[in-house]
């Protein structure tokens, strides 16, 4: 389940000044199965989220999410596993 407003953002892109308009890329997220994704969430490039966890609402993910965890915050932390 995902909730309104989230955010994937898979870009990336050169960070030195001179090649930053030159070229994108996408980093690919992968979301497990049975995952919940409160609203207003943003899951950044890269990450992945495992089985059966839950997103707090309003999280912002920037590392993996391991399977039965509940995370919350910005960034995501883990608060418990269930």
């Amino acid at each position: 389940m995902i909730g309104p407003n989230v955010g994937f953002y898979t870009a990336g892109h050169s960070i030195q000044p001179k090649d930053r308009n030159k070229s994108g890329y996408g980093i690919p997220i992968t979301v497990g199965n049975d995952v919940w994704i409160g609203g207003s969430c943003v899951i950044l490039p890269g990450v992945t989220i495992g089985d059966h966890s839950v997103v707090a609402a309003g999280s912002v993910v920037t590392k993996d999410v391991p399977a039965n965890t509940i995370v919350a915050g910005n960034p995501a932390k883990i608060l418990k596993k269930i």
